[in-house]
């Protein structure tokens, strides 16, 4: 923790910072209260000492404006004998605590130990309520990235009117939980969520799913029966993948989404219709409407209002409040105990490029959880190629001429056998052990690329 010393007297100045750096604490000192004001604003301390009286500003005037300026640290005011009812009026101008001159160096180090859990314990209560306050916004998405917080705020917004909605981003990156956000902070939140994944239902069988059938319109259909869009009436349906979507169903929702109404398979009458459509997809429609894979007046439908997810690499600040978040819910679901995480594990998982994005360091943090033998999350509980990071190749740091498989992968295998060997400190059996290699293969690779 950084520690700000106010004092008019160098030889105090001196022997507490001595005391306190023994300690572990980031000591800086000023030498009276004008320069403490500025030192205070350009190092921002956790707690700061200041002696009572002091010549040009006093203690009690230095609390006064340090507060004004907003100052957050912890302010413990010094004071010499008969000097006590000043530091009462300090404390009770917002001083945490008071230590009278002179003092030991065990009074000094026991009163800044107790203003330092204080100080850790207002900060966790801090962490908490900025959670809470996210989450009751945002129902169960976790987010605090400029990017996220933008794409967040902009389905808020749309949720209050029926536009479509049109969600892109790669995979894993929550689709899904927006679009149940946008639901949910509409005024259709009472009626039906139904979604739909477009990838994973065989065309013959997607355009009976969305507009239903009646009896005796198929072979099979031995009874009537609605689709989505009706089971949707009144709220919202949501259509994952649909980028999938097969040409010829593609003109059949464009003109349910400009008439409003929906008619079965093999019915003569069509059924009017109140749904909201939040569509989502990971490709590029720029790229699938160029190449007629999807029809542009469809497109223009469906995206009213485009919301993009960017990706967890993108986003890095997030996942540290992700992981407590994911923690937290596994905790309570599958009736564990688990504390946090290692720092030298968060460090991996910051490091981690995250292919399968939200959804994959989801399932890594379950995974480790479960089988951890420590109250944290330690680095060996992380999967090998989360444990031991490799960035993705970048076409911009290849020659032209340089796309020989044979040569880079073995420049990859070189890297790969170096950062394990960095990572288990040279134990050449743990980092066959992360490599998936025998060691006598792992010793033969290391004398092979001069690694030993």
């Amino acid at each position: 923790m950084n520690v700000l010393i106010i004092d008019d007297e160098p030889g105090l100045r001196q022997t507490v910072s001595l005391i306190l750096a023994d300690e572990g604490y980031r000591v800086h000192a000023a030498s009276d209260g004008e320069e403490g004001l500025s030192r205070a604003a350009e190092l921002r301390p956790d707690i700061i000492l200041c002696d009572v009286r002091m010549p040009r500003l006093g203690g009690l005037e230095f609390l006064s404006r340090y507060r004004a300026q907003n100052g957050t640290g912890l302010v413990i005011v010094m004071t010499a004998y008969g000097s006590i009812e000043l530091a009462i009026e300090a404390m009770k101008a917002g001083a945490y605590d008071y230590l009278p001159k002179p003092f030991s160096p065990d009074q000094l180090v026991l009163t800044l130990r107790k203003a330092e859990e204080r100080e850790s314990l207002r900060r966790e209560v801090s962490r908490l309520r900025e959670e809470v306050s996210m989450q009751r916004r945002y129902g169960e998405i976790v987010s605090k990235s400029v990017a996220m917080t933008r794409a967040l705020e902009i389905a808020t917004k749309v949720a209050r009117h029926p536009s479509s909605v049109l969600i892109t981003g790669e995979s894993g990156t929550g689709k899904e939980l927006v679009a149940r956000l946008i639901h949910a902070e509409s005024d259709r939140a009472d009626a039906p969520f139904v979604p739909l994944n477009c990838g994973a239902i065989p065309e013959n069988l997607l355009e009976s799913e969305l507009f239903g059938y009646t009896k005796g319109a198929f072979t099979g259909a031995d009874r009537d029966k609605p689709g989505l869009f009706e089971s949707a009436d009144g709220g919202t349906l949501f259509l994952d993948e649909i980028g999938e979507m097969p040409p010829a169903l593609q003109v059949k929702l464009l003109r349910v989404l400009q008439e409003g109404e929906v008619r079965r398979l093999g019915d003569t009458r069509s059924r009017q219709v109140d749904v909201r459509l939040v569509s989502a997809t990971n490709k590029n429609f720029d790229d699938e409407i160029r190449d007629g894979r999807f029809r542009s007046d469809l497109y223009y439908r469906i995206a009213v209002v485009p919301i993009h997810l960017v990706p967890l690499r993108q986003r890095r600040e997030e996942i540290p409040l992700l992981v407590r978040h994911f923690v937290d819910q596994n905790n309570r679901r599958l009736n564990l105990h688990i504390e946090g995480v290692d720092p030298e594990a968060m460090s991996l998982m910051l490091e981690y490029h995250w292919p399968g994005n939200v959804r994959e360091l989801e399932n890594t943090i379950e995974r480790a959880m479960v089988l951890t033998e420590s109250t944290k999350i330690m680095p060996d509980d992380l999967p090998p190629h989360v444990a031991t990071p490799i960035a993705p190749l970048d076409s911009d740091q290849l020659a032209s001429d340089e796309l020989s498989v044979k040569k880079h992968g073995a420049l990859l295998e070189k890297r790969l056998i170096g950062m394990a060997l960095k990572r288990t400190g040279g134990n050449k059996t743990r980092a066959a052990e992360l490599l998936e290699l025998s060691s006598r293969a792992l010793l033969y690779k290391i004398r092979e690329y001069g690694l030993d």
